[in-house]
């Protein structure tokens, strides 16, 4: 199977962490691979989940992945995924929360830091570039005196959770879009409507 493009949406397994801020890269993954028609279970191994979505439109296939490593290793499951599944990094796309936005807010992003964030720093150690693709989904910043290790782990509260479900709605169509048409295609239709 020729595989277009790898999207990664980071998180931690098991129960403790469902529902918890810094597992919204594990929800969208999920949403993206319930909304795909033709969607398939690839592997569930020990380092990951992996789905073949194809795209009716496009003719193309890209695996969604959802690490088990703990977030602060993800970098050990992106890292062999794209040596079984090599293709640039600019067909990598990983799905992460971010402090530096607003609650319902996403943006795309080529590159760059990684703004102290575990996963991000894991993916670039393991893979030597920080030149992979986000999905930058926001959380907001923690009130005054809440660590933020514990504000992450925390459960996504009632009045954020109201809102859950349309923003990953938005956020997946967003990534449906960027499969079909690419980056540049994908920030100036999406970007203006978060």
């Amino acid at each position: 199977m020729s595989v277009t493009g790898l999207i990664f949406g980071l998180g931690n397994p098991g129960q403790r962490y469902e529902r918890t801020r810094h597992n919204l890269g594990f929800m969208l993954a999920d949403r993206i691979v319930s909304e795909a028609p033709d969607a398939s279970v690839k592997s569930r191994g020990e380092l990951h989940h992996i789905w073949c979505v194809n795209e009716s439109v496009t003719g193309k296939s890209w695996l969604v992945v959802k690490p088990q490593t703990y977030m602060n290793l993800s970098g050990e499951s992106v890292a062999r995924v794209l040596r079984r599944h090599p293709v640039p990094l600019d067909r990598v796309l990983i799905l992460h929360d971010e402090l530096d936005l607003p609650w319902g807010r996403f943006r795309f992003k080529a590159g760059g830091g990684t703004a102290g964030h575990n996963g991000l720093k894991s993916i670039a150690h393991y893979l030597g570039s920080r030149d992979f693709l986000r999905l930058r989904m926001g959380i907001d910043r923690p009130p005054p005196r809440w660590e933020v290790t514990n504000y992450v782990l925390s459960k996504i509260p009632p009045d954020e959770e109201a809102s859950l479900s349309s923003f990953l709605d938005l956020a997946a169509r967003a990534v449906h879009h960027f499969c079909r048409h690419g980056l540049d295609s994908a920030m100036q239709e999406f970007h203006p409507l978060t």
